[in-house]
């Protein structure tokens, strides 16, 4: 059975909903609308969305202290694996920047407060615009004489690289490169070569936020991710851009190497993994697909964990179980490598200042994901690897799957056009970022 939409498509309007009755968790200072930069040299290098448009970013300059140091976030949104559903994906703001809203708000760990943000807000912050479909990674095209779909993340990234290097990225002496969903699966894609661009004696680091995606036997005991991402792999031609160690060592199978629990023991750059051991996307969308629960068995449990029976949380348990066990090597052996596993049902928490840094943040061991990260990044604490009890031992979370029927479903997605500290529950419902 097709997998195709289900990993590009939400629940738009059980999360409206939750957007107009749920009140805001963080107010304050304003959050700092940030404009487009198209990068204009782009189409010299066959750079373009899945339309034919120009790439874009958005860069907040550094000031003070940090003028020389930059931080670079990849956004997410899914990925499209064949014709239909990426030539639909062509037409909005996820495969064009022709549709995509011209400014941003950067909140959380793109935040230019220092209360807010202590660590990073005097960077310069760049937020990749996504566009391509395939987290950056593929190279190839599609033309049958009537519709033309480019599939060029890997070239929209060097050319994106190409284009900051000259305004200071040639000469940071700290950087931080991270993204969220499918934005935080392509730190680990391209992590190494980020490094490649910068100076030797640069301190480069990466951080993927909801990115560990699993190879999971779903409910029905199928690898509905997997079969996806073969599927993705092959059609946008991302094989030649994996690690060439990693689909050696998993030949012939190279499409394992598209997920990260593969290929991150190949990656040399220091490495901070940020996740929910029951993220919300890969429990719908990995764990319990559609094509797994066509009868709806699950549907008030995904709506709802406490309605989940006994079974259920039990697969849900095994699901923490699997997640722990792909990091166990690297919670092990990584010296340089950074951890921070809660037990909440969410997805993406680094960009939203009530998940990040505020009072009611998510906590293990009492430390907010901004303090463990920060500690990781400038060498304050040299075992910043955190990793939660099961649920539903954490009394610190603000659950996308609340401990209330009165609750629904929420995205993490930065909202847009919104002036003020951006909390969840003011996240624009159009600006899904599975």
């Amino acid at each position: 059975m097709k997998t195709t939409r289900l990993l590009d498509l939400t629940t738009a309007m059980v999360l409206l909903v939750y957007v107009v009755f749920s009140p805001p968790l963080v107010s304050g200072d304003q959050g700092r609308l940030v404009s487009m930069t198209l990068v204009r040299d782009a189409a010299a290098l066959g750079a373009f969305c899945l339309d034919g448009s120009l790439p874009a970013y958005h860069l907040d300059r550094g000031f003070g202290a940090g003028s020389d140091n930059w931080l670079l976030q990849f956004e997410g949104g899914g990925w499209c694996n064949d014709i239909a559903s990426c030539r639909d994906r062509s037409k909005t703001r996820r495969g064009s920047t022709r549709f995509m809203s011209k400014t941003v708000v950067f909140s959380g760990i793109l935040s230019n407060n220092a209360s807010l943000n202590p660590d990073f807000y005097n960077w310069n912050k760049v937020r990749l615009r996504y566009c391509d479909g395939a987290s950056f990674a593929g190279d190839s095209q599609f033309g049958n004489g009537m519709s033309l779909l480019y599939f060029r993340g890997q070239r929209i990234w060097n050319a994106i690289i190409l284009d900051l290097l000259p305004k200071g990225l040639a000469n940071a002496r700290k950087a931080l490169l991270t993204g969220c969903s499918a934005g935080g699966l392509s730190t680990f894609l391209h992590c190494d070569t980020f490094t490649s661009y910068l100076p030797e004696n640069a301190s480069v680091k990466c951080m993927s936020d909801a990115g560990f995606f699993l190879d999971a036997i779903d409910v029905a005991a199928n690898r509905t991710m997997r079969s996806f991402y073969t599927q993705l792999v092959s059609l946008q031609g991302i094989q030649k851009n994996l690690d060439p160690n990693c689909t050696n060592a998993f030949y012939p199978e190279p499409s394992l190497c598209f997920f990260p629990q593969y290929v991150l023991r190949f990656i040399k750059t220091p490495f901070f993994i940020l996740n929910s051991a029951y993220d919300v996307f890969q429990f719908h969308h990995g764990l319990v697909p559609p094509s797994a629960d066509q009868t709806g068995h699950w549907n008030r449990c995904k709506l709802n964990v406490t309605a989940c029976n006994p079974h259920q949380l039990g697969a849900l348990q095994g699901f923490r179980k699997d997640m722990l066990g792909a990091l166990m090597s690297f919670f092990r052996d990584s010296s340089g490598g950074g951890m921070f596993i809660n037990s909440c049902f969410d997805h993406c928490q680094s960009a939203l200042e009530e998940t990040w840094l505020s009072p009611t943040s998510p906590r293990i061991h009492n430390k907010t994901i901004a303090e463990v990260v920060g500690d990781w990044y400038f060498g304050r604490d040299k075992e910043a690897k955190e990793i939660d009890c099961p649920y539903p031992c954490d009394q610190t979370c603000h659950n996308l799957i609340p401990a209330s029927t009165t609750d629904f479903l929420a995205s993490n997605a930065p909202g847009q056009n919104y002036r003020g500290t951006l909390s969840r529950s003011q996240a624009d419902p159009n600006d899904l970022i599975w």
